[in-house]
């Protein structure tokens, strides 16, 4: 009897499983979410590539003509403060603490003022006229928000289950953000995990894997695979005098990661009333501070600053000032509290590149490419304070780093984080992501 009843309780759960299967709900809804990770891909790509487009033409109009900037930025960064407040609140900033925010919401309404359509069309359009003006911006935190904000909009078309709306379906977005990014699928991933979703949970890891190979596959067909840091022959032997240059480069780029991301929380929170109050003005007068930085670098700090990091990282000798980085994390600053969309990933990935320069001449010209790299990972690590993410997303772009300098940018992302919460107690984004959930009890 047991046998039968057994037999029987196989038999029914086959059949289950099966109807399951072939379940036409299951499978529109899985084509949609399939669907919905491609179309992901695809605006990451146009993104990518609108945003690079007119970042070069900024950089090749400024380079012709230097003085061209001090009227077009400010001015640029007026009409895009004036349409953000108008047409497009919750566009600001890089992305990222709303998507965190976004997380931590339980209604769909309210979840609907950090991730929505409406949201991501105006990052889509207000970060590139970001660019086309010179902001010393990134297009990594608004490419989290955009893929976010559809994967967001796919759970209101199709009704998925409540944690796959909530948790599944918002990381996915935001690690196919990253990974489109920077071509770094692994980091995309960590990143969901380490920074947005701040645990591991094995029941979304699933999702979100699916979308970054959807969300993969669209990037390689149209950019090729390509590394976005290009290919670093840096070596460091650590038992023969590079665990001091690690030690020394790791805590002071990392302090100074620390100290960029203190600033920028407590200048945005002290500005906040002069933003409420003249919004356009306060953007206009910080457009063209950033825009006489700009003249006196010769063009060194617009945009995302991805050209001369490369060129460093790759041991490049362009002449670059050994004050880049300082005046690079200048310029992201106040770009950042003037309001406008743009992320800070690419920027300070570059800032650090500069300090780490800055830093490499003060050891043995054999270890500047290494310093530099490690520069660049600490003051990121410095920055974030996520230093597994740091050290993924380091080491997949920039294609060809050796197994000997594994361990030595791992040290660094742990150095810089250490380095950095001695200035700056919590991590940047969770400091802005509570702005946002502050914001919107305040609105209730």
């Amino acid at each position: 009897m047991k046998y039968f009843n057994l037999k029987a309780l196989k038999k029914d759960k086959l059949f289950t499983e099966s109807r399951k299967l072939m379940s036409f709900s299951l499978w529109r809804r899985r084509l949609i979410f399939w669907g919905g990770a491609i179309l992901v891909g695809i605006i990451c790509v146009l993104f990518a590539y609108l945003c690079d487009s007119v970042n070069d033409s900024f950089n090749e109009l400024s380079q012709l003509h230097p003085f061209w900037p001090l009227f077009i930025t400010p001015i640029g960064f007026m009409v895009i403060i004036y349409l953000l407040k108008n047409y497009f609140d919750g566009a600001e900033g890089s992305g990222i603490p709303q998507v965190m925010a976004a997380l931590k919401v339980k209604n769909m309404y309210r979840r609907s003022k950090l991730v929505s359509i409406k949201i991501a069309l105006g990052k889509f359009m207000l970060t590139a006229m970001g660019f086309l003006s010179g902001a010393s911006i990134g297009r990594e935190g608004p490419t989290i928000q955009l893929s976010a904000a559809v994967m967001h909009f796919l759970g209101r078309l199709e009704k998925f289950n409540r944690e796959d709306t909530e948790r599944g379906l918002l990381l996915a977005g935001g690690a196919a953000g990253i990974a489109a990014a920077f071509n770094a699928p692994l980091a995309g991933v960590v990143f969901a995990i380490e920074e947005l979703a701040g645990s591991f949970d094995k029941g979304i890891t699933g999702t979100m894997i699916t979308t970054v190979v959807l969300c993969g596959f669209v990037s390689l067909e149209v950019m090729g695979n390509y590394a976005y840091f290009g290919a670093s022959s840096a070596t460091l032997d650590i038992l023969h005098g590079g665990w001091f240059v690690i030690l020394v480069v790791s805590l002071v780029c990392g302090f100074l990661g620390g100290v960029f991301s203190k600033l920028l929380l407590t200048v945005s929170a002290a500005g906040m009333h002069l933003m409420r109050q003249n919004p356009v003005i306060f953007a206009g007068v910080i457009g063209l501070v950033v825009a006489i930085i700009g003249f006196f670098t010769h063009g060194a700090i617009y945009g995302s600053g991805k050209e001369i990091a490369v060129d460093l990282l790759n041991g490049h000798d362009t002449g670059t000032s050994v004050f880049f980085g300082f005046w690079k994390m200048i310029a992201t600053l106040l770009s950042f509290i003037s309001g406008i969309p743009g992320g800070i990933f690419a920027p300070s990935l570059s800032a650090g590149a500069g300090f780490g320069h800055m830093m490499s001449q003060f050891f043995a010209s054999h270890y500047a490419s290494a310093i530099i790299l490690i520069g660049t990972v600490s003051y990121f690590s410095g920055v974030v304070q996520s230093p597994i993410t740091c050290f993924i997303i380091v080491s997949e772009m920039t294609r060809n780093v050796s197994t000997g300098m594994l361990l030595p940018i791992m040290l660094a992302a742990l150095l810089g984080t250490a380095a950095s919460r001695l200035i700056c107690k919590e991590p940047i984004y969770h400091c802005l992501s509570l702005r946002y959930l502050d914001k919107l009890k305040a609105h209730r």
